[in-house]
């Protein structure tokens, strides 16, 4: 398979930076160094003023496009958000109507929802997002994950009629011809 270039998406895991005891200035600095054309924000454990601060110095360091993860009231700080199938759910029952209502806060900016499967790639085909987070690709520290698509990863990233983005264990050495982005995390540090 011929290499593609993909657009690097780096995660920076607020505990994962603490653990490397790094700092979002070393964060920005490495995903720059590396070309990261997003970057994604995610903080579970801080309060919301914090997380606004955070925002702002991403956004005050860099150009990259800022993504927040799972905090649509954080979403006025960056240029989108990322949510996961169950976080979607909490802005309506239905998630035609949930992406809608998270649309209509947006407006414009940057929409990424999680897909695992298949049937949530199709589902996902006729939402109003900006691209899907397909994986998980490999086991990951970060997150719990049961579901491991190894290489279907990039077969079912083929159905996506929305800009792809492999996650979960990638790492920056990754290649995948059915994607836009990887969404690279833990391995950042190792640079």
């Amino acid at each position: 398979m011929k290499k593609k270039n993909l657009e690097l998406y780096a995660l920076l895991d607020v505990a994962t930076l603490k653990k490397h005891s790094k700092n979002i200035e070393w964060f920005v600095s490495n995903a720059k160094k590396l070309n990261a054309t997003i970057i994604q924000y995610r903080n579970k454990t801080n309060d919301k003023n914090i997380m606004i601060d955070d925002l702002k110095l991403l956004k005050s360091l860099c150009d990259i496009d800022i993504i927040v993860n799972d905090n649509l009231s954080l979403v006025e700080y960056c240029d989108g958000i990322h949510l996961g199938q169950e976080d979607i759910l909490k802005y309506g029952e239905d998630i035609n109507i949930a992406s809608l209502h998270v649309r209509e806060k947006i407006g414009k900016k940057i929409f990424g929802l999680t897909v695992h499967n298949e049937e949530e790639i199709l589902i996902a085909n006729n939402l109003c997002i900006d691209y899907v987070g397909l994986g998980a690709y490999r086991a990951t520290n970060t997150k719990d994950v049961s579901n491991i698509l190894g290489e279907k990863a990039d077969i079912l990233a083929n159905l996506s009629k929305k800009d792809v983005a492999i996650i979960g264990g990638v790492k920056l050495t990754d290649s995948f011809k059915n994607a836009k982005y990887i969404v690279v995390g833990s391995n950042l540090y190792e640079n």
